[in-house]
Parts: C-alpha cells; sequence; structure tokens
C-alpha cells in the first residue's frame, strides 16, 4: 500500500532528522560559542524536538495502524529496547536543550552565551551518549523488524 509506504518514509525521514540534528549539536558545541554557533543550536535544537516527536507519532501510528499490527511490536522484545532507548535518549536530551534556551537571554541581545567549563563538558557527554544509544536504537530495530527474540 502507498500509505504504508509514505508513513515509513515519513518515520526515516524524522530518524534522520534525529541523527543530523544531534550530530550538529555535537560538532557545533564548544566552549566559547559565538552567537552565530550559539543560534544555530538552538535552531538546531528546536527541529531536533520536532524530530522526535514526529518519530514517536508516526512510529506508534505505524504500530496501531500499518505494517505487522501491533501484537507483532508489542510481542518483541527488540520493540521495548528501542522504545527504552529512545526514553533515555529523550531525557537525557533535557538539559542540553534546557541550557541552549537558557542562552537566549543573552543571544536575545546579540550576544554569545557565556558557558561554564562543566556545562560545556556535561552537554558534550550528554550528546555523546545520545549519539551512542542511538547506534543502540538502529541495532534494536534491525532485530526488531526481522522478528528476532519473538
Amino acid at each position: 500500500m502507498i500509505i504504508n509506504a509514505l508513513f515509513a518514509a515519513a518515520h526515516f525521514v524524522a530518524v534522520f532528522g534525529v541523527v543530523a540534528t544531534l550530530f550538529f549539536e555535537w560538532m557545533t558545541i564548544n566552549p566559547t560559542p559565538t552567537y552565530a554557533e550559539a543560534k544555530r543550536l538552538q535552531l538546531c535544537d528546536r527541529w531536533y524536538g520536532v524530530s522526535a516527536v514526529v518519530v514517536i507519532v508516526v512510529g506508534f501510528a505505524r504500530v496501531f495502524h500499518f505494517e505487522k499490527g501491533k501484537e507483532f511490536y508489542f510481542a518483541n522484545p527488540f520493540f521495548h529496547t528501542k522504545l527504552g532507548l529512545f526514553v533515555v535518549i529523550g531525557l537525557l536530551s533535557i538539559y542540553p536543550t534546557v541550557r541552549f534556551i537558557k542562552w537566549g537571554a543573552q543571544t536575545k541581545k546579540g550576544l554569545p552565551p557565556i558557558v561554564a567549563e562543566r556545562e560545556y563538558k556535561l552537554i558534550k557527554v550528554l550528546l555523546s551518549v545520545q549519539l551512542i544509544l542511538l547506534v543502540g536504537m538502529a541495532i534494536s530495530a534491525s532485530l526488531m523488524a526481522r522478528g528476532v527474540g519473538m
């Protein structure tokens, strides 16, 4: 069915959005971001959130209305692993997002944010861990789709 393919494509594009924006944040963050870098990080983080919401909404639409059916997914341990990793990634993204939002006080004035060394290091570690967990999600998704563990 064409609708299945469209939902699958939307899901994949949103996943690529999550990966691309997260990788951009990881590559861009530095101890002394310029005003332009800070604005790009803030915008990128918004797109990261939008992409994550699309991933979950379209993903659950696929589970309940398309593909193999909810019985297949809910019985599969790798589906639960993938969802668990998604939740952990979401929780790990809270601190960087809050920090990027708080930079708004400076960037609204046209100034670069002042980033404490501890803040920078924590953001960098959190972004790194999220990227690693995305690899785990990809592995889980692949195993899930093939019915491994059923």
